[in-house]
């Protein structure tokens, strides 16, 4: 087992719900302190592997299909690995572990289950490097929601902070990390993030985004389907909690026009995220945006006006929010290999702090 102030290089890998393609990041760290961040890229997915990765979403039970998907998958994170160490002037030695996430394809913690395709046996084997993954399976079998995960990673990053601080990650679904002032942990799914515009524009004008929010901002928000939405048990359940791509619709703005349903959905993001901020422990003058949302001008704006706080994008504290999440795999693979753990009861409800992860072990040279 690693010494707490052993310090290594880390990839991490990550697949959000967004669908877009595989986020690589470096990172030097022993698992509870970061000393430097390396290179990062982003390899994305073709629009055609993108609609077979859709179409196996939600499902519970293997197949062919879902195994050619999952070999795909992998592929696009072999590929990611070996242009990020080429990037870089980096060797596999180099490298203590990969973190790989893989790709969520169905979510239901209520009956103890979760799924992550990605095959970590093969990553290992064709980058030559340890792989940490499966990082959700043990904490979903042990009653924990098994998300969000990053959590832990956040309060590394905000050791430096004034507190409390507070995280709020817009993908394709939003969740928040709050750090206390006395160091307290708590992390739940907010709602939407981006999931329901996205899915809502590719429908209408077949580019699944609402680049700088502009659809949405030419849009008036409809009020009575915006109440409808927020009508969920799920916003004033208390955490920990979490939520599957699919657990939330937007149907209900069908009827309007483009620019409306944008704008409908955009809000109905922004209420989830209002909604949570009484979940939250301590008061909160400042949120830092990481996620792709951060870049959707309409919905930091209505953010800001409706939290009545301080909302900015975690490049303002030097962070890069686009590689984030890849980096927190590359922290939460370190936590792994030295037996730390990555859940805890006020993130995922788990019955204590718990470890995750399975290793895959590479054939060295």
């Amino acid at each position: 087992m690693a010494t707490s102030n052993d310090q290594h290089w880390f990839i991490g890998l990550m697949s959000g719900t967004s669908m877009d393609g595989v986020d690589a990041a470096l990172i030097r760290t022993d698992g509870e302190t970061v000393t430097e961040f390396g290179g990062c890229l982003t390899t994305p997915y073709d629009e055609a592997f993108r609609e077979r990765l859709r179409a196996i979403l939600g499902l519970t039970r293997g197949s062919d299909v879902i195994s050619a998907v999952e070999q795909d998958l992998t592929a696009f994170h072999c590929q990611a690995v070996r242009q990020l160490l080429a990037q870089e002037n980096l060797a596999a030695r180099d490298i203590q572990a990969i973190g790989f996430h893989g790709h969520t394809i169905a979510h239901d913690p209520a009956v103890r289950f979760t799924w992550q395709i990605g095959d970590g046996e093969r990553l290992a084997r064709e980058t030559g490097i340890d792989v940490v993954y499966d990082f959700r399976t043990n904490d979903v079998a042990a009653g924990g929601e098994g998300a969000p995960l990053v959590p832990i990673f956040h309060k590394a990053l905000a050791d430096h902070l004034p507190k409390p601080a507070c995280f709020l990650n817009v993908g394709g679904v939003a969740n928040v990390t709050f750090i206390g002032s006395d160091g307290e942990l708590v992390a739940f799914d907010t709602g939407p993030g981006n999931a329901l515009i996205d899915d809502f524009l590719l429908a209408r004008t077949g580019h699944g985004v609402d680049l700088d929010g502009a659809t949405a901002a030419h849009g008036r928000v409809n009020s009575g389907i915006l109440g409808r939405l927020m009508d969920n048990a799920y916003f004033d359940r208390k955490p920990p909690k979490s939520l599957d791509r699919g657990s939330l619709s937007g149907e209900a703005v069908s009827l309007l026009s483009t620019e409306d349903g944008a704008a409908t959905l955009t809000a109905f993001t922004v209420e989830a995220v209002s909604r949570a901020k009484y979940h939250l422990p301590e008061e909160v003058s400042q949120w830092l945006v990481c996620g792709g949302g951060r870049h959707n001008k309409t919905l930091m704006r209505r953010l800001r006006e409706r939290l009545q706080a301080d909302v900015v994008p975690v490049e303002d504290h030097d962070m890069d929010g686009d590689a984030l999440e890849a980096q927190a795999f590359g922290f939460l693979a370190a936590r792994t290999r030295r037996q730390l753990p990555i859940t805890f009861p006020k993130t995922t409800g788990a019955p204590r702090p718990l470890t995750g992860g399975r290793l895959a072990k590479a054939e060295k040279p």
